[in-house]
């Protein structure tokens, strides 16, 4: 199974890929298991999150971050500040 990727991406990226027009999900200080059944791709307008992998591997992220979650994926969301952020599956 490949790693989630965290970027600060450029203006351009975020231009070039209309992540303005994706959806917006919003969430609530929490934490709760996810699985992906695809490959999710968003963009973090606010918010900060640790996830923590099955295998335990944990990765922190924020707003300002561009973040691409594996298919297969299984994992533990827990969200410190609300977070809002654009997404996209596939």
């Amino acid at each position: 199974m490949s790693e989630i990727k965290i970027e600060k991406p450029t203006q351009d990226k975020l231009r070039d890929l209309n992540v303005s027009s994706w959806p917006i999900w919003e969430k609530e200080v929490s934490r709760f298991n996810w699985h992906y059944d695809d490959k999710e791709s968003c963009y973090l307008l606010k918010g900060k999150v640790t996830v923590t992998t099955k295998d335990a591997k944990t990765v922190n992220f924020g707003a300002g971050d561009f973040v691409v979650f594996p298919k297969g994926l299984s994992c533990l969301w827990d969200i410190q500040e609300a977070v809002k952020k654009h997404y996209s599956f596939g």
